[in-house]
């Protein structure tokens, strides 16, 4: 058995951070070791989160050992947390990378853990630099690098990313499937559950709305004739992190006000299973991309995927298999969506689905941790 901290986002925070750090939590506990979790009691301040808030209205996970104790702009708390992980002397510490604005915290606070000459610290790497960069980025990331032993990756994107910043070992690794949003349901609940049409056929785009995810390209393609003309519904389920207007003026600009459905509220944990389930095929029209957590979602409730090839995203879905990996462009996007429903490929790329979700297991991801 062996100790192991996972130091970022959980509970009481939300998000796919937050999910991914409690299931890897769970998987430890499986295999039986001992876990805790260090998050935050402040990740950001109100004025830098671009969401409508930061924190879940979920209870507390009742199986996990969750402590809310970090403050992301308190120095004086970074000297004190890290001296208190450091004395927990643990086999393992795990902590999450995912922002350079984060560095100053986490790699104060991980050179004190270093201190104990016990802890072997790993950062799980989601993105090494963002996709929105900013001045400093890669100085405040060095600053991160520096303090950790190893990294694990979900993308040879930001395993070769890694090699421009040290020589330290990275291993990469698919992000699993999530497999805690509950089990599938029938398309009929689901539509239900939404309050939609049951003869109609649905797209659906999930997730934060950010610039580089690239929804104004999916908008674009819903509006070319061949799209126009399957008669396919787009639902968009997630919350705007960008200019929400851009994206309702184009809609309108189009004349796509009923072809287009926009659910703009966080999506709470109970909820996803239903967006999954009412819709045929998950785009993903990222403009860039590290790994995603869409996808894992997706290859949970068996559903094909329309990726772009960027990033880690054509390491996930199998073209041809699992579904769709085309280029960056309206014209792409739109033929993939026409050929879909034009040659029904439906239940051939839901077989492609089940037949490759079994190589991306939570099992896995913790032995990485551990060898």
């Amino acid at each position: 058995m062996k100790k192991i901290i996972i130091l970022g986002p959980a509970h009481p925070l939300r998000g796919g951070l937050a999910t991914f750090d409690e299931r890897l939590a769970r998987e430890f506990q499986a295999q039986g070791h001992l876990v805790r979790i260090y998050t935050f009691s402040l990740q950001y301040p109100d004025f830098l989160f671009p969401g409508k808030t930061q924190y879940s209205d979920d209870p507390a996970p009742q199986d996990l050992d969750i402590q809310v104790l970090i403050n992301a702009i308190n120095p004086l708390n970074w000297l004190i947390n890290g001296r208190k992980i450091a004395n927990e002397n643990a086999d393992v510490v795990i902590c999450r990378f995912w922002l350079p604005v984060m560095s100053p915290c986490l790699g104060t606070i991980l050179r004190l853990v270093k201190r104990n000459k016990v802890s072997q610290i790993i950062g799980l790497i989601d993105n090494i630099i963002p996709h929105e960069k900013r001045f400093g980025d890669k100085f405040l990331a060095q600053y991160f690098v520096d303090a950790c032993h190893r990294f694990v990756v979900m993308s040879q994107s930001v395993a070769d990313e890694m090699k421009t910043f040290t020589d330290k070992k990275s291993t990469y690794i698919p992000h699993p499937i999530y497999d805690n949003y509950g089990e599938k349901v029938s398309r009929e609940e689901a539509l239900n559950q939404l309050q939609l049409a049951d003869n109609q056929r649905y797209i659906l785009f999930f997730g934060f709305i950010r610039k580089y995810k690239g929804l104004d390209l999916l908008i674009e393609a819903m509006n070319t004739e061949g799209v126009r003309q399957t008669g396919v519904k787009l639902i968009v389920a997630g919350e705007f992190y960008a200019d929400e207007n851009q994206y309702r003026d184009l809609i309108t600009s189009y004349n796509l006000d009923n072809q287009i459905i926009i659910h703009s509220d966080f999506i709470s944990n109970d909820k996803v299973r239903y967006y999954f389930a009412a819709a045929d095929m998950v785009v993903q029209p990222y403009r860039s991309a590290t790994q995603s957590g869409i996808s894992q979602i997706a290859y949970h409730f068996e559903k094909p995927m329309l990726v772009t090839n960027v990033g880690g995203l054509p390491e996930i879905v199998s073209h041809g298999i699992s579904g769709y990996v085309v280029d960056t462009n309206v014209e792409a996007i739109s033929e993939a969506i026409v050929d879909f429903y034009k040659n029904n490929k439906l239940a051939q790329y839901t077989e492609g689905v089940i037949s490759e979700k079994s190589k991306f297991s939570w099992e896995a991801m913790a032995n990485i941790f551990l060898t």
